[in-house]
């Protein structure tokens, strides 16, 4: 018995010299990856990815006892993978429009965490950011589900010269936040952004307070805990609360919680690899030429090559009155001959048109989160 646990112990001290091997070149992956996320401003997680991979590789194992060891063990070498590259990453800088606090900075943090966040004062500045090499990626957001698309956002996209890598959706969840102290009968005030006053309408006749409109939540939250008074509060994130030192006294106070900011990372570099991703998306630009049936021609190319168009909407060309151009999503990899096809086709019936870019979905953990 003595001489099989030696043997058995030895067969583990071999094995474990080969994992280290493999794994110190697991890591150097990991970097080259780490280096390419950063040139392409990618985020680091990607859970659809993952699950992905560990469904995959577990299949790998025959033995159905150890299979569900084999899942733990793969999670923790992605865990140790994702620091790694967390840490190498921590040199990118993140451009949002905004103060830090408010609803894109959780965006940026929630999508890039190791990175540094640069604030700028208008989502034209953080995309210009972006072109002139300031920063590596810029996250703004696209559209959102009780006030529609993001139009200044829209437009950059049509005019600029970024590509869209990736979106991430981000619930907005409002919380009424007082300095520490405060008690909510003594509440008279609030103070909020416009749309966040609004989506709390409810509980603000409810509790009959005054309504003072504010730029953003977030610094609505920052004049609060300024102001110190206790019958004044904000309607903010919990977040905001947090970073501004308040305290909240009611949390998810909107009426609607399926209220969700989609967002969207853009880069200088196109990510041609995403095509190929699972749940891959495009997203394509194009202004028809001004006669009957030309936005009918361009929308049946694209189904006739099989894509399934997942958005349309259109926006007026502020250098030419009454013409629109339109921004279009499809499911499907746009890199495919089919793809190749389609867009040499839009070509002929477009008078401009412009691939945005493949990106996916990104799976971001759960947050409470304002605007």
């Amino acid at each position: 018995m003595k001489d099989e646990l030696n043997e058995s112990r030895q067969l583990i001290n071999d094995i474990d010299a080969r994992m280290a091997e493999l794994f110190e070149q697991r890591m150097a992956a990991a970097k080259n990856i780490a280096k390419y996320k950063s040139e392409h401003g990618l985020p680091i997680f990607d859970a659809g990815r993952e699950e992905q991979l560990v469904r995959q590789n577990a299949e790998r194992i025959e033995d159905d006892e150890v299979r569900g060891y084999y899942t733990i063990f793969l999670r923790g070498a992605m865990d140790v993978s994702k620091e790694y590259q967390r840490r190498l990453m921590q040199g990118m800088s993140i451009a949002y429009s905004g103060i830090e606090g408010a609803f894109a900075y959780i965006a940026a943090q929630k999508i890039f965490p190791g990175a540094k966040k640069v604030s700028f004062g208008s989502f034209k500045a953080a995309y210009d950011a972006v072109v002139s090499g300031e920063c590596d990626a810029a996250v703004l957001p696209l559209e959102n589900s009780s006030a529609g698309e993001v139009g200044q956002v829209t437009d950059l996209l049509f005019s600029g010269p970024l590509y869209m890598n990736g979106t991430a959706e981000i619930a907005v969840l409002h919380d009424l936040a007082a300095i520490p102290g405060a008690e909510l009968k003594d509440i008279t005030t609030v103070i909020s952004h416009p749309q966040a006053l609004t989506q709390c309408a409810k509980f603000i006749r409810k509790n009959g307070y005054k309504e003072i409109a504010y730029s953003n939540t977030a610094l609505a939250a920052k004049y609060v805990a300024e102001l110190a008074d206790p019958h004044t509060a904000a309607i903010a994130s919990a977040d905001s609360a947090e970073l501004y030192g308040l305290k909240v006294l009611v949390s998810h106070i909107n009426e609607s919680h399926t209220n969700t900011t989609r967002f969207a990372v853009l880069s200088r570099s196109e990510n041609r690899s995403l095509a190929t991703a699972h749940g891959a998306n495009f997203a394509l630009m194009f202004t028809v030429k001004n006669e009957a049936g030309s936005l009918a021609r361009a929308l049946n190319i694209i189904g006739a090559h099989d894509f399934n168009l997942r958005v349309l909407r259109s926006r007026p060309m502020k250098e030419l009155m009454w013409q629109y151009y339109f921004y279009v999503e499809a499911e499907g990899n746009v890199q495919t001959a089919g793809g190749r096809s389609m867009m040499e086709e839009l070509s002929v019936c477009c008078d401009k048109l412009k691939l945005l870019g493949s990106f996916v979905s990104l799976n971001l953990p759960e947050t409470e989160d304002e605007q």
